[in-house]
């Protein structure tokens, strides 16, 4: 008994991709945390102007306070969105796992709206183009975060997973567009395609809507591959095995022993990958 080498196959990028995630957005947390609350514990909020225009504004005091918030909440999203990738957290403590998830949307939420209020009302680096990306960047994580709450309290699991990862992928928007322009950079040497005095131009105009929908869109090619392979199969009729056994009032236990397998975030799927399919 064997797993089929497409499962295999599918299994392991998707770890690679967790494993390689969860540890850029931590150390992005770790320089926002370092860069930022030095500065703010030596009192000296200009210096977050350094590497973020207008981030401080002398007699601005409510826009100084939604930056310092915007900063906070995203070391909080990254944090509680770390968590949420852990399978041994999910199985064994659900009751962690499922509040972390809930602050984890309420985080979401609440960046997305201060986002939107720095953007239009702050001043942001580039033009217009990138103010809308952002700024449907924004809706689009408050949808996900909405449907993915509404599915789980529905017990909906498998919706429930689907679009909280769709949130996961969408809230570290700021991180992909990084990695992007690092990468960009890097290819080229030198700015190309984006003035960086500006910092507008049709590459950047291109990486402010791909930072969230390239993602996104791969998500999607991902669980396409998940439902029609064998282990993907298995793994959705066990779920909905588990499921109609919680729903009939079989041991809760086992059936919380499923719900932090098989919600939230996390491309993995532990439970489905021990089983075993014929090759």
């Amino acid at each position: 008994m064997t797993l089929a080498f497409s499962s295999v196959a599918l299994w392991s990028a998707a770890a690679f991709w967790a494993v390689v995630a969860a540890a850029g957005q931590l150390m992005f947390a770790f320089y926002v945390t370092s860069f930022y609350g030095r500065h703010a514990l030596a009192g000296d909020y200009a210096g977050w102007n350094k590497v973020m225009p207008h981030g401080y504004v002398a007699g601005d005091a409510w826009g100084n306070f939604a930056v310092g918030l915007h900063l906070a909440l995203a070391v909080s999203i990254i944090l509680a969105g770390f968590l949420q990738l852990i399978p041994a957290l999910r199985q064994r403590y659900p009751q962690v796992h499922r509040w972390t998830g809930r602050v984890y949307v309420a985080v979401a939420l609440l960046i997305s709206v201060d986002g939107l209020f720095m953007v239009w009302t702050r001043g942001a680096v580039g033009g217009l183009t990138q103010h809308l990306s952002i700024s449907l960047n924004a809706v689009v994580i408050m949808v996900c975060a909405v449907i993915a709450l509404h599915h789980a309290r529905a017990r909906r699991f498998g919706e429930h997973r689907r679009w909280a990862l769709r949130l996961f992928l969408a809230s570290g928007g700021v991180w992909f567009f990084r990695v992007g322009l690092m990468l960009w950079l890097i290819i080229h040497r030198t700015p190309v395609g984006f003035d960086p005095k500006t910092f507008q131009g049709p590459f950047l105009t291109f990486l402010g809507l791909a930072q969230f929908l390239l993602p996104l869109a791969v998500l999607e090619l991902y669980l396409r591959a998940e439902r029609s392979s064998p282990w993907g199969r298995l793994g959705h009729g066990r779920r909905l095995g588990d499921a109609h056994a919680g729903h009939g009032g079989g041991d809760r236990r086992g059936h919380d022993g499923y719900v932090a397998a098989a919600s939230v975030i996390g491309p993995l799927q532990p439970s489905s990958r021990r089983d075993k399919i014929k090759s």
